[in-house]
Formats: structure tokens, sequence, C-alpha cells
């Protein structure tokens, strides 16, 4: 048993080892403690586990020694891991975590208790058409939900399809032969391991190392006629003889092995195998809708699917009754020692049949005429194989296996991919990254990026995504800075922000106000934009209203945006009553805040002053101090005189600032 071609099986039974495996007993990343090996191969090993975490019974792959320095293979692996960690179908076995350990590099999968379609088939022969669909239809659901995903198996064949206890059929090792290619690692002396693959590859495959969705639609149908006859279609001596078949011959009808299968049994075999990719099933699914119309035309029931105990029925072939058919080293099971035939195999005639004894009438010098016409014709087809053999060899030795990296920069993908599948390359995988320079869905770099490589070796592809850019979001402006600047950093973390403050009439203070650049303009990785804050209406001068009405004024102060109060009435020498006589703060004072109060004070009349006694004065004496109080002097002489003899109003009382004092004067 090898690990690479039949890893399903490492999750169906235990293998026994006289040596103690040092590995077991381990505990990876402090979670999968091994327990016990359950199968082991040339590229990997795998045991059955106890996830300590999720206290549950898990499949632990473990890469052999000898690829772990490979870091081509391993990426592969991790790659094809993450690929398959994509996939969640019922009929799909589960990966669920990937990692490295104290040397090991592992893949954590579902365990299946159960057997693989292979050692089904070594029990029982063959299966009925009933049972071969009940089979072959949740493979193609689990494959469907690949292609969907754009995931190509590659690597279709018994050993790979999972038949639980409770009767799941499941697909296992999604990506194995991608991990394969480009290794470095020749499998054709692994024996079987080549051997069983090649009886299931497709003619695209042999020839230019292309796989698709149809490529697995060709290993299903070859899984189909093997389900129905117990062998795959083709025998022969070396794998190049199996592949020579699979390029040059189409599938036989499996009724020429099993009379009595319906034809369009047969057709379904011959439209799923077509040696043209073009006419088979686009894919998985295309393939599962025709298998779903062939059971309702033929009016096939449902059964359970078989998991070892025969219910076909007595015309079931089974090991004791299999065709009398000779083994190849391409049919699986079968183990090619030194490189020669693995024996002859010897038809025996059937029970009761008579046994015809040599004639004592005449003696045979030798074998009749058409005996030797037959063998010399079996020794020209043999001939003729041998070199075909033997030149396909030493071409694909010699330069057949090389093929030339095209130039890649710049192309558009589709036209990239086309030009790696027509030098026998595989795109695989294609990275998409941001660029300045290429245009969005052009090829950036490939690796290799060009010379000579094995045809089958997978190219990395760096597509453009285009320039990398981020926009702010125009419904940004006008909502809170601390939620914007919040906003921006969680979606836009490579953009760089900062904030600005500007005075706006219209957008209260503490909002955005806008962009700088504006919102909506693509932005560079690492550029800066400027959020700029709203600090409310700018400062503004308070208007002189003095000499105007209360009302007038208040109005006036208040289309400022100021807020207006009124002082006590005040009096004024130079503002007439009812009419504003001062503003605090005043137009001298400068800009004052949007929303500010201003006080204003209303003018009574002229100021009030105490009359001064100004009896007994001489005129002038007497109307300078009453000018002197804001007092007007009128003056009157009684016969002659130059003394105030009388004043009104008296001395003491008080009156407004210019009023009229009346002065009588006499003789003193």
């Amino acid at each position: 048993m090898t690990a690479g071609t039949g890893p399903s099986r490492f999750y169906t039974r235990r293998v026994d080892t006289a040596v103690t495996d040092p590995v077991v007993g381990l505990v990876l990343e402090g979670r999968y403690r091994l327990e016990e090996r359950v199968a082991r191969g040339g590229m990997s090993t795998v045991y059955a586990a106890t996830d300590l975490r999720l206290d549950r019974t898990v499949a632990v792959k473990v890469m052999a020694d000898h690829l772990v320095h490979d870091p081509t293979f391993v990426d592969r692996f991790i790659r094809e891991a993450r690929a398959a960690a994509m996939l969640s179908h019922t009929n799909v076995v589960s990966v669920s975590d990937q990692g490295s350990d104290q040397g090991l590099v592992f893949l954590v999968m579902e365990l299946v208790r159960g057997r693989t379609l292979r050692d089904l088939l070594q029990a029982r022969g063959r299966l009925t058409v009933a049972e071969a669909f009940a089979v072959l239809e949740p493979v193609l659901a689990g494959l469907t939900a690949a292609h969907r995903a754009g995931i190509v198996h590659r690597d279709i064949k018994p050993e790979n399809v999972l038949i639980g206890v409770d009767g799941v059929v499941k697909v296992a090792d999604f990506g194995l032969a991608r991990a394969v290619v480009g290794t470095g690692q020749q499998t054709s002396q692994t024996g079987g391991v080549l051997i069983g693959t090649v009886a299931y590859l497709s003619p695209e495959q042999l020839e230019r190392g292309k796989a698709d969705a149809r490529t697995d639609v060709y290993a299903a149908g070859i899984v189909l006629y093997e389900m129905l006859t117990g062998h795959p279609p083709y025998g022969g001596d070396t794998p190049l003889a199996v592949a020579y078949q699979h390029v040059h011959h189409d599938v036989p009808a499996p009724s020429a092995e099993v009379p009595g299968l319906p034809w369009q049994v047969d057709d379904l075999v011959a439209r799923t195998t077509r040696r043209d990719p073009a006419g088979r099933p686009l894919d998985a699914g295309a393939f599962l809708a025709e298998l779903a119309d062939l059971r309702h035309d033929l009016g096939i029931e449902p059964v359970p699917v078989p998991t070892g105990r025969s219910s076909a029925g007595p015309g079931t072939l089974r090991p004791t009754n299999r065709p009398p058919r000779p083994r190849h080293p391409s049919d699986p099971g079968t183990a090619v020692l030194g490189g020669g035939r693995s024996g002859r195999t010897t038809a025996m005639p059937p029970a009761g049949a008579p046994v015809r004894r040599p004639s004592t009438d005449r003696l045979h010098l030798g074998p009749p005429p058409h005996i030797r016409r037959r063998r010399a014709r079996l020794a020209m087809a043999v001939v003729l194989l041998l070199a075909i053999t033997i030149g396909a060899v030493g071409w694909w030795l010699g330069s057949g296996r090389w093929t030339t990296v095209p130039r890649l920069a710049g192309q558009p993908q589709e036209a990239a991919v086309d030009l790696l599948q027509e030098a026998g390359l595989d795109p695989d995988p294609i990275v998409e990254e941001f660029s300045e320079d290429v245009l969005e869905g052009s090829v950036i770099s490939a690796d290799p990026g060009s010379g000579e490589a094995i045809r089958g070796t997978d190219v990395r592809l760096v597509v453009s995504k285009g320039p990398e850019r981020f926009r702010v979001p125009v419904e940004l402006a006008g909502r809170p800075v601390d939620e914007v600047t919040a906003r921006i950093q969680e979606t836009l973390p490579a953009v760089k922000v900062t904030t600005a403050e500007e005075h706006d009439a219209e957008t209260p203070a503490g909002r955005v106000l806008r962009f700088d650049p504006p919102a909506g303009t693509e932005l560079r990785r690492d550029e800066l934009v400027t959020v700029v804050v709203s600090l409310g209406p700018a400062p503004v001068v308070v208007a002189d209203v003095v000499g105007l009405g209360p009302e007038a004024a208040t109005a006036n102060l208040e289309r400022q945006g100021f807020q207006v109060a009124r002082a006590e009435d005040g009096r004024s020498a130079d503002v007439a009553v009812g009419e504003v006589m001062a503003v605090e703060p005043s137009p001298a004072a400068g800009p004052q805040p949007h929303g500010s109060t201003v006080t204003i004070q209303v003018s009574a009349g002229p100021p009030l002053v105490t009359v001064p006694d100004v009896n007994g004065l001489s005129e002038p004496e007497a109307t300078a101090a009453l000018q002197g109080a804001g007092l007007r002097v009128e003056t009157s002489t009684f016969v002659a005189g130059n003394r105030v003899y009388r004043q009104s109003p008296a001395a003491g009382e008080v009156v407004e600032q210019g009023t009229t004092v009346k002065i009588l004067l006499s003789f003193g």
C-alpha cells in the first residue's frame, strides 16, 4: 500500500506493525494526540488521533520525512489542503486543519469508518447496475460541489471512494495529483502507484498534462465501467501500454463483458469516456443529471449503497466466479515483480464439461496453420507495441517531456491560460494582486517565468486586479467627527487620516464639513485624507445700533446670530429718549462668537443734574456755574443791578441736563 495512491484506505482500517512508531503518542500543536498508525506509504502516513480540544476522533495525515524539506511539495501540500477545506459537502471527506509542528507537516481530516470501493470490488467482483448507480451518484454529487468551487480532483479511482459503515459515500484526496506533479519524485518505481493511476487517466492528461472538470468525468466513467465489469477497461504489461490504449482506443461497452446490461448503460459509459473532452458532459453535475435521467428511463429503483454484503442475487460475480481473465499490472491491486509479467492465468474448463483427451489415432507434429497464423499476428502486435512503447519512452526521456514556458507578462488571463495549456503546462494557482502598471485582468508575472519546464508543471500566475484604490463614502459628510474617523479607520485601514477645523454657518460645530480630497475620490494606499470639522459660524463684529430704537437694534443683532439682552435704561445727553444709547460688547471690541449675548441700553433722556446756588453771584459767575453744570442760562434785570437776586429752578432742585435756569439780577 502506498500513501500516494489510495490515502482513503488510511481512514478505514488499522495497519498492524511489529515496529513501534515513534510518532504515536505525540501531541501536535497541543491539540492532536496521535493514537495509532492507520496506514503508511511512500509520501505520507495516516494516524487515528484525538482532538483534545473538541474531544473527537480525527484522521491526521503526516507528510513523509523525505518530502518535508522540499519547499515546492510543502507549498502545494498546504495549498491543496486549503482548496479541500473550501468544500463542505456530505460526500466529500472534510479537511478541518493543517499545520506543522515538531518537524512534521500534517493535515487533519474526517475519520471515516468503513472501506474503500476498491475493497468492495475485490470482495464482490462487480456490482449490479442499481448498486453501481447507488455508489456513483454520491461520488458525482461530491465532485459537483468541487467543480462548482473551481477544484479539479484529477485522481478519481476506487481507492479514493470511501464507503462508510452507514452507507455514506465520500470522495477523498482532493488535489493529491496536483501535489505530486513537479516534486521531482519518480512514481514509476512504486509499482502499483503509477499503474493504478494510469488506469483512470484521461487522454488529455496523458498527452498534454491538461486537466479540467471533464477529466474527472472521464475517470468517473472508467470507475462506472469497473463497477459494472469488475475490472478497468484496459490492461497491459507496462504503464505506457495502458496509456497508449487510453489515447488511441475507445472504452469498450460493459455489456461485452457482462451480457444483458442495458444498451443505455453502454451509451452512458461511452459518452463519459470519449477521448475528445468536448464530447463528454461538461462537469460532474452534468454527468449526475444524465445518470438521473437514465435511472428514470430504465425504471431503476434506488437500492442501499453496498457496504460489503451482496444484495445482487445469484447473478452477481464474486471472487469465486469472476471471469477467467488474465490480470495485468494496470489492474488495481496487481503487483509488478522485477518489471516482468505477474504470471499467466490458466482458464479451467466449466464444471461438468467433458475432458478431451489426446487422440491416439494421429500424431500432431506441430500446431495447425490457423494457430500458427494467430501466433504470428500476436507476435507482430507485440513487436509493434514494444516499438511504440520504446519510442514513446525515448521521446519522453529525451525532448518529449520538456516544453517551453511562453512569455506571459502583460497577456490577458484567459490568453495566458490558453498559452500554458497549449505548452502542456498547468496554470495553478492563479493569484490576484493590485498593480499600478498592469491592466486589470492581465498577467503581472509567472513562476517559472520563462525557459524550459517539464510538461505538467504548475505555473504560478500573478494577475492584476488593477490599481489599488480606496474611496471615502460620501454619506459620511455631516456626521459627528468621532464616528467618521472610527468608520474610516475600520473600513479603510490603508488610508491615513488627519483632521482640520473650519467655520461654517450651516454645519453644526463638531460635525464633518467635508473631506480633502473630496469624498468619493479614489485614494492610493497610505494616501492622506483630511477630515474637515465644522467649528460652526465664524465670529462677527457687533453692529453699531446706537441711536436706533430698541426693536430695530434687537432685530439687527439677532440677524448677526447674537442673543440680545436689555439693560436698565440710562441717560444720555447725546441720544434721544427711547433710543439705544450703549451696546456691550461694543463694535470696538472686535469679532464676537456666534450665539453670544449682546446687551443694549436705551436712553431715558438727558442726565439729571442739581441746580447750583448762584444767588449773590455776579452775572458772569452765575452763568459760568450754571453752564458748568450743563444748564442753560436766561438772564433778566430788575431795574438795574449786577448780582443774582433770584433763580428758577431754585438752588438744589434736580433737573435734566440742558434745562434753562432763569436768573434775576438786581443791586447787590
